[in-house]
């Protein structure tokens, strides 16, 4: 009875279904677990912590946030973050718990977030303002408002640096046009001699807004403070460097969510610095979201007409099944190997002829011939196209032929039945591949490394000036920063908050399109679901 019973529990597949279960569930373990741990260090990062002041056996003093505490060799040791890495050389330090004598969390503590040379932790000492009249009673009140008074002068400059770049733009444009006129020979002489008047006028407009701005600068840099380090030493700091000020000890909840907002805001809508450790990521996100706009258009419906093609109007023979099997290796082909094809057949064959053609007053600056965000889109294209072909074929293969037929016996032609029943039927699986295709493409940096991305790029690929989109122009990617301040940095563990950040962004991005993507896959099932 045993037997028969052991038997039919085989039969009936219950260790595969219970074995399908556990793999199942190990695989949703995993994944959460990968985005708790992405989700609790990225979250936390912009949270003011507090500055502990640590007074050591040996009568020396130190400032900092507390990074980690361990337990090492059955000692327990704090990683501190002690900042000030232009009086120090070094941003963190290892403390054992053996060796501190006391530990306080002083309220007059500062924080500052500084241009250069990262964070500094220190006691404000004295203020010099000779271009500010500021009437407080508190030092640490008039620094705050010695700062807020500084904004609107810190706007100007930002806004003069604009006009610089977009004067060096038209420079550039009238450089262009002369050098087009030169290859033309002498028939333009008067058309020459007015392109370099106005280059002349433009070139003084350029001089005068970078001593307007130097002056700006200069007197700006007259207002400074003196902060002193947890050990005494002095470190004068001009007000323009700082990009930020709080005294997170004593802070309540709410002015920390306040500055933690702040932060946030930062990161979505500013600009890098030091070294892609700190500020914003704007032109990464930007980068990242066009980068995979542009891949979609080209990859998207040349994938859905090469899978209708095979699917529906190719004859079955030795030649299809060559393509199909083409197609399904390409998908696994490592991505480097299409970067490597996007440089050669891309950057250096068609972009250089266009060069060639369209751009010959340049050379032997390449314009077209070097890596770009076109490239690069491109190349990303080819990647993740095979992955739309199959599943627009596999979408168009399960419509029962019985539709097919019907479509035909009611006096139908093979397109109307195409463009009328069966894509419209195909539609979700359809969307199903281009969501796998884009959420691919998102991660993908290998290819983009050789194709035109760049640790910092100077001008987004979209902009204000004629002709708008440049898509010569190099690009930030969320994927690559994280390879950059991860691996590549100087500084590897002040970038570590930084990897967090970007990580758990790049997932909310791909997250975010994907979505938007099934919801929309969603609706074209129910409005074209099949009823057997």
């Amino acid at each position: 009875m045993k037997k028969i019973i052991r038997n039919k529990y085989w039969q009936e597949g219950e260790p595969f279904v219970w074995g399908s279960a556990a793999a199942l569930t190990l695989i949703l373990i995993l994944t959460f677990s990968l985005l708790f741990v992405i989700f609790r260090n990225g979250i936390a990062v912009y949270w003011p912590s507090s500055l502990v002041s640590f007074e050591m056996n040996d009568g020396s003093l130190h400032l900092g946030e507390i990074v980690q505490d361990a337990d090492q060799s059955g000692l327990h040791r704090y990683q501190v973050k002690i900042a000030n890495r232009d009086l120090y050389g070094l941003d963190f330090k290892w403390l054992d718990n053996t060796d501190i004598k006391n530990m306080s969390f002083p309220v007059e503590a500062v924080l500052l977030e500084r241009q250069e040379y990262g964070n500094f932790h220190g006691f404000l000492t004295t203020l010099n303002l000779p271009t500010l009249n500021i009437e407080e009673d508190s030092l640490w009140l008039r620094f705050k408002s010695a700062l807020e008074a500084l904004g609107p002068d810190i706007a100007k400059i930002d806004e003069t640096q604009s006009e610089l770049n977009a004067l060096n733009y038209r420079l550039e444009a009238v450089d262009a046009q002369i050098a087009d006129r030169l290859s033309q020979g002498g028939a333009v002489a008067p058309d020459l001699t007015v392109l370099h008047d106005k280059k002349v006028a433009l070139h003084q407009q350029f001089e005068e807004l970078v001593a307007r701005l130097q002056d700006l600068e200069s007197t700006l840099q007259q207002n400074n403070a003196v902060f002193i380090d947890a050990s005494g030493q002095e470190k004068v700091i001009a007000l323009t460097a700082i990009v930020r000020a709080y005294q997170p000890n004593s802070m309540s909840v709410l002015g920390k969510t306040g500055l933690y907002i702040s932060k946030v805001w930062e990161l979505f809508f500013s600009e890098p610095r030091e070294s892609n450790t700190e500020g914003g990521l704007f032109p990464a996100i930007f980068g990242t979201i066009m980068l995979i706009f542009i891949m979609s258009i080209f990859s998207f419906p040349l994938g859905v007409l090469a899978g209708i093609y095979l699917r529906e109007y190719a004859k079955a023979g030795f030649l299809v099944r060559l393509v199909r099997i083409a197609v399904n290796n390409l998908a696994g082909i490592p991505s480097i190997v299409y970067g490597i094809f996007g440089l050669a057949f891309f950057v250096y064959g068609i972009g250089s002829s266009i060069d060639q053609v369209f751009f010959s007053q340049h050379l032997p600056a390449p314009t077209f011939g070097t890596g770009g965000i076109l490239w690069a889109s491109l190349t990303l294209g080819l990647l993740t196209v095979p992955v739309v072909i199959v599943s627009t074929e596999e979408a168009l293969g399960a419509i029962p032929s019985g539709l097919r037929e019907s479509s035909f016996a009611l006096g139908s032609t093979k397109f109307q039945t195409l463009t009328r029943i069966l894509l419209p039927m195909a539609s979700p699986g359809i969307m199903t591949g281009f969501i796998l295709a884009m959420a691919r493409a998102a991660g993908e940096v290998a290819p983009l490394m050789i194709t035109g991305v760049v640790k910092l790029a100077p001008s987004l690929p979209l902009d204000g000036n004629f002709p708008f989109f440049h898509l010569d122009r190099k690009f930030m990617h969320l994927g690559f920063h994280i390879y950059d301040i991860g691996f590549q940095s100087p500084n590897v563990e002040a970038a570590k908050p930084m990897v967090f950040v970007t990580t758990l962004l790049l997932l909310a991005i791909v997250i975010a399109m994907t979505s938007s993507a099934i919801v929309l896959r969603n609706k074209m099932k129910k409005k074209f679901a099949v009823t057997h």
